[in-house]
C-alpha cells in the first residue's frame, strides 16, 4: 500500500524533481560511502599514530628508565671495584668512601649495606643498624645475590623494614644486590653488597606520563609482578584489575586486547639488563574526544559535498529539463489548437531534434488543415454558386405569363420593357460564372428584378435605389441584394394595397460596404427574424427563387470573413430592414486576388 502511493507520487512528479531526487540520492549514497571510507580511514590512520606516539613515549620513558639503572649500576661497579675490592676489612674501614659515594647519589639512595655471607652488617650507609630480630639471610635479595653471583638483582618494590629507621620511619625501596668478595686478612670471603634504591625516585620517573586518549604506563618485574602502576595501591587494595599476567608473556611491539569488555591498544618496551618492561596502556574507547572531532568533521564534509552536490544537481537537472518544460509547454499549446505556436528548440541534440521534429509536425498539420479548409470552404463556395445560379422556374413561369399577358392586350412596349429586364437579369445572373461582381452591377440586378416583379404584382409597392458614387467600383458578391428584396416582396408586400415601399441603400462607412433593403411592410417578431438566419428561414421555392436568406449571410462570411454578414431589424406593423455589411475592396483587387477577398 504504502508503496503504491510513493510509486504514485513518483510519477506525478515532474521530470526535473525526478532527476533531481535521483541524482541527489545516489550523491548522497556516494557521500556517505565515502564518508564511511573516510571515517574508517582516519580512524585506521589516528589508531596508527596514536600507535606510533605510544611508542615513542614508551621509548623515551624506557631511555629515561635505562638511565636511572645505569647510575644504580655504576654506583654499585664503583662502591664493589673501587672501594671494597680493593680493601682489606680487617684492617681498615670503608665507611669514608661508601659516604661519599652515597653523597653522590642519596638523591635516589636510601641505603648503601655490606653484609657478609653469614648476614652480619659489616658496613652500613648512612649510619643504620639492622633490628636485633632482623635476619638478612632469610632475605629474598639477599638469596638471590648469592645464588647468581655473576650479576646484580633487582627485587620488587618493598618496605625496607630490617634497618632500625628511628621513629617508626618506614620506606618503600627497590633493592639492588649483588655477591662481593672480602678480603680479610690473608682471606677472602664471600658477602653481599646492598643499595636500597628509593622508590619514589622511581615513580618520579613514570609520574606525569599519560598517553593519548586517557592512557597510561607502568611497569612490570619479569616475573609480571607490578613494580610501577599509577592505580597500585586500588590494584593492591583488590578494587582494580590490570592485565599484567599476559603482558609479561609478550614481546616487545603493539598489540590490540580486551580486557574487561573494554578494547585498548597496548604497547610493551623491555627495559635493558633487568628484564623488566614497560607497558603503555591506551584505551580505543578512549578516544571519544578525537573521535567526536573526527566525526563531526566527517559530518560537516558530507553535508559540505552532499550541499555542494545538490547545487550541482539543480543546475545539471534545470538545464536537462529547462528545455522539455518548455518544449512540453509548446506542445500543450499545439494540442489546444494553437498550430502556429513556434516550439522551443533548445539543449542536447535529441532534445533539438525532437523540438525541431514537433515543430515541422504542426506545420505540416497546419498546412493540411488550412487544404482542408480551403477545399471545404471551395466546396461551400460552389455549392453556394450552384444555388445562386438556379432560377427558380415559377419565377421565370410568372414572368413569361406577363409578357404573354402584355402581348395579348397589345402593350407591346411594355412587354419589351419586361423582356429587356429579364434579359439584363439573366444577364447578371450568369455573369460567365463569376461569383463577384461590382457594386453597380449587383445594382442593375436588383433593378431589374424589381421592374418585373413591380409589374407583376400592379403596382402594388414603389422602390427606390441609391448608391453613392464612390461605391460603384467596389466588389460584391453576386445575388445578394435580390434574395433580401423578394423576402421582402413576399413577406413584407402581400397585404399592401399600393402604399408599400421598398428601399435599397449602398455605403461606405469606416472602410466597409453598408448596403440596406428596408420595407414597410408588416415587419416581423424576434423570433422570425432568428428564424430567417435559420435553416428554415429561405422563402419557400414555389413562389420565390429559391435563394434563401440564410444563404445569403453564409455567402459573405465565407468570403469576407465571420465578422460579415447580415443583420436584421423589424418591427411589427412598421417594416424590416436588413444590413449587410461588406469589407470596402476595389474590384480590380478582388479580380485580381481571386474568389477569397479575407
Amino acid at each position: 500500500m504504502v508503496f503504491g502511493r510513493l510509486r504514485e507520487l513518483f510519477r506525478r512528479i515532474s521530470i526535473r524533481y525526478s532527476i533531481f531526487i535521483y541524482f541527489t540520492v545516489t550523491a548522497l549514497a556516494a557521500s556517505v560511502l565515502i564518508g564511511v571510507s573516510l571515517y574508517i580511514r582516519m580512524s585506521d590512520q589516528i589508531s596508527d599514530t596514536l600507535e606510533e606516539e605510544n611508542q615513542i613515549l614508551v621509548n623515551q620513558l624506557n631511555r629515561s628508565v635505562d638511565s636511572w639503572l645505569r647510575n644504580i649500576m655504576k654506583l654499585s661497579d664503583s662502591l664493589y671495584y673501587g672501594v671494597i675490592k680493593n680493601a682489606d676489612l680487617s684492617e681498615e674501614s670503608i665507611a669514608g668512601e661508601m659516604t661519599l659515594l652515597y653523597d653522590n647519589g642519596k638523591d635516589y639512595v636510601e641505603n648503601l649495606a655490606l653484609f657478609s655471607r653469614e648476614g652480619e652488617l659489616l658496613e652500613a650507609v648512612p649510619a643504620a643498624r639492622l633490628k636485633p630480630t632482623a635476619d638478612v639471610t632469610g632475605e629474598r635479595w639477599f638469596e638471590e645475590a648469592l645464588e647468581r653471583t655473576e650479576n646484580q638483582h633487582f627485587s620488587d618494590p618493598h618496605v625496607q623494614y630490617v634497618f632500625d629507621a628511628g621513629e617508626n620511619t618506614y620506606r618503600w625501596v627497590i633493592s639492588v644486590t649483588r655477591a662481593v668478595e672480602l678480603t680479610q686478612g690473608a682471606d677472602t670471603h664471600q658477602g653481599v653488597l646492598l643499595i636500597d634504591v628509593r622508590y619514589d625516585s622511581l615513580e618520579q620517573l613514570f609520574n606525569g606520563v599519560s598517553l593519548g586518549n586517557g592512557g597510561y604506563v607502568y611497569l612490570i618485574g619479569n616475573d609480571g609482578e607490578i613494580i610501577y602502576h599509577p592505580d597500585a595501591q586500588l590494584i593492591y587494595s583488590g578494587h582494580e584489575e590490570e592485565n599484567h599476567q599476559a603482558a609479561a608473556g609478550r614481546r616487545d611491539g603493539s598489540y590490540k586486547e580486551e580486557f574487561q569488555g573494554e578494547e585498548r591498544l597496548i604497547t610493551v618496551k623491555t627495559v635493558g639488563y633487568t628484564g623488566w618492561k614497560i607497558i603503555g596502556v591506551t584505551p580505543m574507547g578512549g578516544m571519544n574526544f578525537d573521535a567526536v572531532k573526527t566525526r563531526l568533521l566527517i559530518v560537516f564534509v558530507v553535508l559540505f559535498v552532499v550541499f555542494l552536490l545538490a547545487i550541482i544537481n539543480s543546475y545539471i537537472s534545470t538545464k536537462i529539463t529547462t528545455p522539455i518544460e518548455q518544449l512540453e509547454r509548446s506542445v500543450n499549446e499545439i494540442e489546444e489548437g494553437k498550430l502556429e505556436t513556434e516550439v522551443s528548440i533548445g539543449g542536447s541534440y535529441e532534445i533539438r531534434h525532437l523540438g525541431a521534429s514537433i515543430q515541422n509536425m504542426a506545420r505540416q498539420i497546419r498546412r493540411l488543415m488550412e487544404d482542408i479548409v480551403a477545399e471545404h470552404e471551395s466546396k461551400r463556395k460552389n455549392e453556394f454558386d450552384v444555388l445562386q445560379s438556379q432560377i427558380n422556374p415559377h419565377f421565370l413561369y410568372n414572368t413569361l405569363d406577363i409578357i404573354v399577358w402584355m402581348i395579348e392586350n397589345e402593350k407591346q412596349s411594355e412587354a419589351v420593357r419586361v423582356v429587356t429586364a429579364l434579359a439584363r437579369f439573366f444577364r447578371i445572373s450568369l455573369s460567365k460564372g463569376k461569383s463577384i461582381i461590382p457594386v453597380k452591377d449587383e445594382l442593375e440586378h436588383v433593378r431589374s428584378y424589381l421592374m418585373i416583379q413591380h409589374m407583376r404584382f400592379k403596382n402594388r409597392f414603389t422602390y427606390s435605389i441609391e448608391a453613392d458614387d464612390s461605391v460603384l467600383d467596389y466588389a460584391s458578391l453576386k445575388l445578394i441584394l435580390q434574395p433580401l428584396v423578394e423576402n421582402a416582396i413576399y413577406h413584407g408586400m402581400e397585404f399592401m394595397d399600393g402604399d408599400g415601399e421598398i428601399r435599397v441603400r449602398v455605403s461606405e462607412k469606416d472602410g466597409d460596404l453598408i448596403m440596406t433593403v428596408s420595407d414597410n411592410g408588416l415587419g416581423m417578431t424576434k423570433e422570425q427574424v432568428e428564424r430567417m438566419l435559420s435553416d428554415t428561414g429561405h422563402v419557400p421555392s414555389k413562389r420565390g427563387s429559391g435563394i434563401g436568406v440564410r444563404n445569403v449571410n453564409e455567402r459573405i462570411k465565407l468570403y469576407f470573413g465571420k465578422e460579415y454578414g447580415l443583420s436584421i431589424e423589424s418591427e411589427l406593423d412598421v417594416g424590416t430592414t436588413v444590413t449587410i455589411r461588406l469589407r470596402a475592396v476595389p474590384y480590380e483587387k478582388a479580380e485580381k486576388e481571386g474568389l477569397n477577398v479575407k
